[in-house]
C-alpha cells in the first residue's frame, strides 16, 4: 500500500553537519571537504540506484559553464565556502517515499519529476539519490533524497538564499508566503505528483498529504521511531527509547478506545505499532509478558461479556458484566503502565516543527521566486 512521507531537514553547521559528508552518503561516493580536510568516502553502498544533479532549466543553455555545478565534490564544496557563519545552513534535504508498487523506472521517474520542479522553482541545485530498501529493512522502503542547495544557482557561482531559506522579512517584501504555507503547498504538490504516476500505472491506491483527523480518520497516527532505535533493535538489543515511544502509543490508543465507548476495544487491536524484532522479544522479562498476557485476556472476556449483555441492561446499582470486566481489563493496563514507569524514567524528545527562516546577508532581491502557491 502506498504511504505518504516527506520529511524536510536543513544540513546546519550547528549541528555538526556538512554538505560534503552529506552528498557523499546519499550518492554513494568519495568527497573531500576542501574546508576542513576530511575526506568521505562511501563508495561500498550498494543501494543507490540512481543519482543525479538538476540544475534550473534557465541555465542549461549555458553548457559548460556550469559545469562546476554539474559536478558533486565542486557544488558542495562551493555551497560550504559561501557561508562564513559557524551555524550557517549549508544544504536542505527533502526525503520522500517512492511507492513499491511502481516499476524502478518510473520511481526513478517520479523523483526526477519533483527535482526538476524544485529546481525550477526556487533556482537551486537539486542532487537526486534514489535508494534501494536495505537487506535487513523493510523491503518496500525505496525512497529519495533531494539534496538541494540553500542558494540559487548562477553562472559564477552560488547566490541569494532561495526557497524555504530566504529570510520572513525578505519573503513578506516579495509578497511571497509564508514558510509554512510553502512547506504544506511543496507536501500537497508530492502527493499530486505520486497519484498522477500511481494513476498512470492503472494502480488503485493513493496517497494524501493531510492529517488523519483532517481526511476523517479516527485512528491514532503511528509513532515514528527514531533510526537509532530501530538500528539498536535490528541487532538484536533492547532500546529503551523505541519502547517508551510504543507504550505511550499504546496508552493513547486506550485512552482513545475508552472515550469512543466500548465498541472501540475490538477495533484498537488493528492500531498496535510494529512489534520489536523477534530478538528484542524473547529477551523482554517473562513478568512483563504475563502482564501483557493478562490485559489481552481481560480485553476478550470484555468483548465475550459485551456481547451476551448487548442485549439488555444490569439492574439499576449493579455493574453489568461487561462493564465489570471492562473495568478490569483497565486496571491491568494502567497496572502493566506504572510498572513500566517505575522501571524507566521518562526522557523527553525533540520535537519536529517546521524552521524559521534564516539565511546570510546577501541582498535577496535576485533570489529565486516561489511567487505563489500554485505549481
Amino acid at each position: 500500500m502506498a504511504i505518504f512521507h516527506m520529511q524536510i531537514n536543513t544540513v546546519s553547521r550547528s549541528s555538526g553537519r556538512n554538505a560534503p559528508a552529506s552528498a557523499a552518503y546519499r550518492a554513494g561516493e568519495r568527497i573531500r571537504d576542501e574546508r576542513t580536510g576530511a575526506v568521505y568516502d562511501h563508495r561500498n553502498r550498494r543501494d543507490v540506484l540512481h543519482k543525479e544533479i538538476l540544475l534550473p532549466s534557465r541555465l542549461e543553455q549555458h553548457g559548460a559553464a556550469l559545469d562546476w555545478a554539474r559536478e558533486r565534490s565542486s557544488l558542495w564544496n562551493a555551497a560550504e565556502r559561501i557561508e562564513t557563519r559557524q551555524d550557517s545552513r549549508v544544504a536542505r534535504e527533502y526525503m520522500v517515499a517512492l511507492p513499491a508498487e511502481l516499476p524502478a523506472a518510473q520511481r526513478v521517474a517520479l523523483a526526477r519529476a519533483f527535482s526538476r520542479e524544485i529546481a525550477d522553482r526556487y533556482n537551486i541545485a537539486v542532487d537526486l539519490a534514489v535508494h534501494a530498501p536495505r537487506p535487513f529493512g523493510d523491503q518496500r522502503n525505496f525512497h529519495a533524497h533531494l539534496l538541494t542547495t540553500t542558494r540559487e544557482v548562477a553562472l559564477d557561482g552560488l547566490g541569494a538564499k532561495a526557497g524555504l531559506d530566504m529570510k520572513g522579512t525578505t519573503r513578506a517584501e516579495l509578497g511571497l508566503p509564508t514558510s509554512r504555507r510553502e512547506f504544506i503547498a511543496l507536501r500537497q504538490r508530492w502527493a499530486q505528483l505520486v497519484n498522477e504516476h500511481l494513476r498512470a500505472a492503472h494502480l488503485a491506491a493513493r496517497v494524501d498529504s493531510r492529517s488523519l483527523e483532517a481526511q476523517g480518520i479516527d485512528r491514532e497516527p503511528r509513532p515514528r521511531l527514531p533510526y537509532a532505535a530501530i538500528a539498536s533493535e535490528r541487532r538484536g538489543e533492547r532500546s529503551e527509547v523505541a519502547e517508551r515511544i510504543r507504550e505511550r502509543y499504546r496508552a493513547r490508543v486506550a485512552a482513545r478506545a475508552e472515550r469512543a465507548g466500548s465498541s472501540r476495544p475490538a477495533a484498537a487491536a488493528n492500531e498496535a505499532p510494529p512489534p520489536p524484532p523477534p530478538a528484542v522479544q524473547a529477551a523482554a522479562s517473562s513478568g512483563s509478558e504475563q502482564r501483557q498476557r493478562q490485559a489481552v485476556r481481560a480485553w476478550l472476556q470484555y468483548r465475550q461479556a459485551h456481547g451476551r449483555a448487548a442485549g439488555g441492561d444490569a439492574p439499576s446499582g449493579e455493574l453489568s458484566p461487561a462493564e465489570t470486566v471492562r473495568r478490569q481489563a483497565i486496571e491491568a493496563w494502567r497496572a502493566e503502565r506504572a510498572k513500566g514507569a517505575e522501571t524507566h524514567e521518562p526522557a523527553g524528545e525533540p520535537e519536529r516543527s517546521i524552521e524559521s527562516e534564516s539565511g546570510a546577508g546577501a541582498d535577496a532581491r535576485g533570489a529565486g521566486r516561489d511567487r505563489d502557491l500554485s505549481w
